[in-house]
């Protein structure tokens, strides 16, 4: 018998049996999947059906997502109703704010990563022909993004509204973040302990997105930018049957992306990911989102430069106004002034808009006609709140890979600033030293070893700064961490290099000058060359504060801020 590794008529052999192989194997596989299905309940008839995931991150420990129970179910009735066939998977949500900004609020950013990946497993596995996901809150959403990229099956999302605001003292609407800002005053004596507790009881309103332009809803607005969601969803009230509705309409239109074949990589394009950052910084929006937008691009194999947000942020004006750039207005409001899809029209001239979208249309149809019903949220270009973006991009001899800041948080006073160094390697030694009197008005509040490596995860640092606002001291922050989307003031963060690898934020010492400029977009620190080669050469990196686990992953491989702070 000739050897079937040698000869032409061997190897049309050996082939036509690989292919009798593999048929073969085609029918087992196709039979013990059907095996499977049909001891669940499914009939022979589903077999034949787009299979879709619906992922939806409910928990009882969330409350962006305590509520996605039912609206996974209105989901399902959609997808049954557009002729598919649903399958129920949840990838827990997360609330940072559980966390109380103690050191367990590390694992809020790996959370993304663990979650992205935990839903690439699941959907990958099980052969899913297309996915609706319901996410809310901050690293929720651009996990779920992260994982639809990452498999390309067709997909479409459904973000969980917006929480209704509480009613605090005087009436003023409140929510969850209001509980730092009000103790912050607390400490400053401008607010009793009765007002701090009103709050506590009153800021979380319920279910959905905290109700400013925080994380979530930036986020959940960024969704409707790149084509994945619906015109308006991102604004719609958690506790409303509006959202009910549209999760109706979503699993419906769901078998039909699938039909359509159309995919996540169709969506998520240079342009649209363009779109995503003029959006940001036209709504004012989180500095988080730099971090998961760069994520994403990477994960669709592009890049979001730090020097494109800045180029893009000098020609792009702010034209949105609510908390935490207005704290009188909330995202409330924002969907009544008609939402990102108003805020995206009156900016349309600077977007492109021939994009497709799950809706079936480009993204310019999806917002045509749509208009502001406040000229207080949003405005016209003609007429912005503020000529520039919402975030800055500041470099120098602090920061020569970039540091950045939410310039339209930041009141005209303090856009300028020289002066000393106060240094913290923590953000829990910095609030020590802050309620010890440590730290004075004047000062510029260093805070390393908190980014991505060094923290590991690299920490907000949303207490410090709401106690610094609380205090009302003139004192910026400046860290190689993150701030919550929520803070205002002159709050620095993503400083890079981070202080772990070495970047000039680990040489800084107590007194040094430290210089910015935010519209001349220059973080300095004003120590000569020599002396700084001097403390370089004696500097020693510290130990490595987590080992193992996820924590330990992003302590010895996470990227920088600025490339996504992504382990996969």
């Amino acid at each position: 018998m000739q050897d079937p590794d040698q000869g032409s008529n061997a190897t049309e052999t050996w082939g036509v049996t690989r292919h009798r192989v593999s048929d073969a194997h085609a029918q087992v596989v196709e039979d013990l999947r059907a095996t499977v299905m049909l001891g669940m309940g499914y009939r022979r008839v589903d077999l034949k059906r787009p299979l879709i995931a619906v992922v939806h991150g409910w928990s009882e420990i969330s409350p962006g997502h305590f509520h996605l129970r039912a609206v996974a179910e209105a989901v399902k009735i959609g997808v049954a109703q557009g002729g598919g066939v649903p399958a129920e998977i949840m990838i827990p949500g997360i609330c940072g704010s559980t966390s109380g900004g103690a050191l367990s609020f590390r694992y809020n950013l790996p959370y993304r990563d663990v979650a992205a990946a935990m839903a690439e497993v699941m959907l990958g596995l099980n052969r899913f022909d297309g996915a609706v996901f319901i996410p809310t809150c901050d690293n929720v959403v651009p996990a779920y993004l992260l994982a639809a990229a990452r498999l390309n099956i067709p997909s479409i999302f459904l973000t969980g509204g917006v929480a209704r605001p509480g009613e605090g003292p005087a009436g003023h609407p409140v929510t969850i973040m209001d509980t730092q800002r009000y103790s912050g005053w607390r400490l400053g004596g401008t607010a009793t302990e009765e007002d701090v507790q009103q709050v506590v009881c009153a800021g979380c309103g319920g279910a959905g997105a905290c109700a400013e332009m925080g994380t979530a809803t930036t986020m959940n607005g960024i969704c409707e930018v790149l084509g994945i969601s619906y015109p308006g969803n991102a604004t719609l009230m958690a506790d409303r049957p509006e959202l009910l509705r549209l999760a109706r309409t979503v699993g419906e239109r769901a078998p039909e992306l699938v039909r359509q074949n159309v995919r996540p990589s169709d969506l998520f394009t240079e342009a649209a990911l363009h779109n995503a950052v003029r959006l940001v910084l036209a709504a004012g929006g989180s500095l988080n989102t730099m971090v998961h937008l760069a994520a994403l691009a990477r994960e669709v194999g592009q890049t979001l430069q730090l020097d494109l947000w800045d180029h893009y942020s000098r020609r792009t004006p702010l034209l949105c106004h609510i908390r935490p750039n207005d704290y009188s207005r909330t995202a409330v409001d924002l969907g009544r002034a008609g939402g990102f899809p108003a805020l995206l029209n009156e900016m349309r001239a600077l977007l492109s808009l021939d994009g497709p979208t799950v809706t079936g249309f480009t993204l310019g149809e999806n917002i045509a006609g749509q208009s502001s019903h406040d000229y207080n949220v949003i405005r016209p270009l003609s007429e912005p709140f503020a000529p520039e973006g919402g975030i800055a991009i500041l470099k120098g001899s602090l920061a020569p890979e970039g540091a950045v800041v939410k310039q339209s948080a930041v009141d005209a006073g303090q856009l300028v600033f020289t002066g000393p160094a106060r240094v913290f390697d923590s953000e829990q030694l910095a609030i020590q030293g802050l309620l010890d009197g440590g730290v004075a008005a004047g000062d510029a509040v260093i805070i390393r070893y908190e980014g991505p490596r060094g923290s590991p995860g690299a920490m907000e640092m949303m207490n410090f700064t709401h106690f610094v606002s609380g205090l009302e001291l003139n004192a910026p922050v400046i860290t190689d961490g993150r701030y919550s989307g929520t803070n205002k003031g002159p709050s620095i963060g993503h400083v890079g290099p981070e202080a772990m690898e070495g970047g000039p934020l680990a040489l800084v010492q107590d007194g040094d000058l430290i210089h910015y400029d935010i519209p001349g977009r220059c973080l300095e620190l004003l120590v000569s060359d020599e002396e700084l080669a001097r403390r370089r050469a004696i500097w020693q990196r510290p130990p490595l504060r987590v080992t193992r686990g996820v924590l330990g992953a992003y302590a010895q491989q996470s990227t920088s801020l600025a490339d996504g702070a992504t382990i996969l």
